[in-house]
């Protein structure tokens, strides 16, 4: 049985980022134990597999570079708004 920090540390993530998927939904919740006034997740290495295997498929809010070129595309201005213009610093003499 590995705690959350181990199981972070296997997975190669930080440890409140796998808090964050099994609060969220994203991955299974592991074993709940109580030890003292605190509770534990307890990692078995089968638990840990698993969550290796379906880290690549989990969204994180992150895009990628195409689908920041898509984004982009469908941002454009409208025709006749106002466009800023940058300002051009003065050489120096």
């Amino acid at each position: 049985m590995l705690s959350t920090n181990e199981a972070a540390k296997k997975l190669g993530i930080a440890a409140s980022t796998l808090s964050r998927y099994i609060i969220l939904g994203k991955i299974p919740t592991p074993k709940v134990v109580q030890a003292g006034l605190s509770t534990v997740h307890a990692w078995t290495e089968e638990e840990i597999e698993m969550v290796r295997k379906l880290l690549p498929k989990l969204k994180n809010g992150r895009k990628t570079r195409y689908k920041k070129k898509q984004s982009a595309k469908a941002r454009k201005a409208q025709p006749g708004a106002a466009v800023p213009h940058k300002t051009r610093k003065p050489k120096k003499k």
